[in-house]
């Protein structure tokens, strides 16, 4: 097995601990929307999975323009500096996934095994399954531990190796 850098099992940690995100997309006049999404990890593609609503503001404009940005934050914790939260932000493409094909099986799969619950959503017409295709990032780990990180890196976090 290859070694991976400290800051990037960091990274892994914190994706598979963390469900929820922030989502950010742009609206039809260009204003920043930010929306809390829960994600799973599909690691086989190595990609983010969303199921969003039809009725979504988020669904809309990411279905318009495929560029979006996710932010995934440790939880605050009592006494403990806000400023040095480990979080992540990802930059990606947003891509609706056709119903019934391998890639909406494997995303479905990936969801429901993080959010057993959510079942009955997954049989709605109306909802879909979005994979993000992760294109950077820019993690900070802490105090004078952040830093910039390309795709390939953030695809080795996202993976089971």
């Amino acid at each position: 097995m290859a070694h991976i850098p400290r800051l990037t099992q960091e990274l892994r940690a914190l994706l598979n601990r963390q469900r929820v995100a922030a989502l950010g997309t742009t609206d039809d006049d260009g204003a920043p929307f930010v929306s809390m999404v829960p994600f799973a990890i599909e690691a086989h593609s190595r990609c983010l999975v969303i199921h969003v609503s039809a009725l979504a503001a988020h669904s809309h404009n990411l279905r318009a323009r495929s560029r979006v940005a996710l932010l995934v934050a440790q939880s605050e914790l009592p006494g403990e500096p806000v400023h040095a939260l480990p979080r992540v932000t990802l930059q990606g493409q947003a891509r609706v996934l056709e119903r019934e094909s391998p890639a909406w099986t494997a995303a479905r799969a990936a969801y429901l095994e993080r959010f057993p619950d959510a079942l009955p959503m997954t049989e709605l017409g109306d909802f879909s399954f979005v994979a993000i295709d992760i294109t950077g990032a820019r993690q900070v780990a802490g105090f004078g531990a952040a830093r910039s990180i390309d795709a390939q890196e953030v695809r080795l976090a996202l993976g089971l190796d």
